[in-house]
């Protein structure tokens, strides 16, 4: 069995432009090392919108370094970057944008969301990348729901859809650049379910609703975010309410993780230099985009 390292409480909520109350979960200043490949973790929700005419959400802002992966629970979502990606996601949805070199991008409620108002949930996670791909050509992958295959748990203790990596024999859509696992999980109320990792590997917990007890006795009541030792292979859930959460599991990236915003690097020079290029505008321009319409995108 892995050895449970440390749990974490979430912080109270913090808004990212107005249309996404989220709780930091980790980011790559407190735990970069210790979740390594993974960098942070937003989660958004559950938020109950009003109809609106507005446009809530971000405008254009950069990303270097990494990779963003949008999981939509409630509500939709429109994107569009600079490298010509884009697309809108909703219930069930994944997006999976490789910035890897740079590019700027939006997001956004759908204009039909906003209109319709209503109960918004998702969750974004950050995935660093290794030094060979930083400066890569950035990519885009729109994952419907009906993309990501579900895996009935035994003794019906639940479901869970894999993502990216593989459960059971069973891989996911996400086409991923290191090693990673990322399972959507849902157990039912009083049932138990051990999860078989890959030794060595990053893996934690996203509690996003529900209670759980981990085989070590420790009770953790969501949101709440829980991180295992590297050795091991099983972690043993029992769901003491109907529980949602992630797992998250990667090979880890044995480099140094440099931060600042929205770019994350090697090292400081790699900073520098991703701000000077964003400032020259060699990560590209939403205006250069032709085209604004965002179309649902698979």
């Amino acid at each position: 069995m892995k050895k449970l390292a440390f749990t974490r409480q979430v912080p109270g909520r913090h808004w990212v432009g107005d249309g996404f109350p989220v709780r930091s979960l980790f980011t790559y200043d407190d735990s970069g090392a210790a979740l390594s490949p993974f960098l942070l973790l937003d989660y958004a929700g559950p938020h109950v919108f009003p109809p609106t005419s507005r446009k809530l959400g971000v405008g254009e802002h950069p990303h270097r370094g990494f990779e963003t992966v949008t999981i939509v629970y409630d509500g939709e979502v429109d994107h569009r970057d600079s490298s010509g990606g884009g697309g809108r996601i909703g219930p069930g949805d994944v997006q999976w944008m490789t910035a890897a070199g740079g590019l700027v991008h939006e997001e956004f409620h759908s204009p039909g969301f906003a209109q319709r108002g209503g109960r918004f949930e998702m969750v974004q996670l950050w995935v660093n990348l290794p030094e060979r791909s930083k400066l890569a050509p950035p990519r885009y992958q729109g994952i419907r729901a009906g993309q990501i295959p579900t895996v009935t748990l035994a003794d019906g203790a639940g479901t869970l859809r894999v993502i990216a990596g593989s459960h059971a024999g069973i891989a996911g859509p996400a086409r991923t650049v290191t090693p990673i696992d990322v399972w959507d999980v849902h157990l039912h109320q009083g049932r138990q379910t051990t999860l078989t990792v890959q030794a060595g590997h990053t893996a934690a917990i996203v509690v996003l609703a529900g209670t759980l007890v981990l085989g070590s006795g420790e009770r953790l009541e969501g949101p709440r975010l829980a991180v295992f030792e590297r050795q091991g292979e099983r972690i043993s859930l029992q769901a003491e309410s109907a529980v949602h959460l992630l797992f998250l599991g990667g090979e880890p990236i044995d480099e140094p993780i440099v931060g600042y915003g929205p770019f994350v690097m090697n090292s400081r020079e790699g900073i520098e230099q991703a701000i000077i290029d964003f400032q020259a505008g060699r990560m590209g321009n939403l205006g250069e985009i032709a085209g604004s319409e965002i179309a649902r995108s698979g």
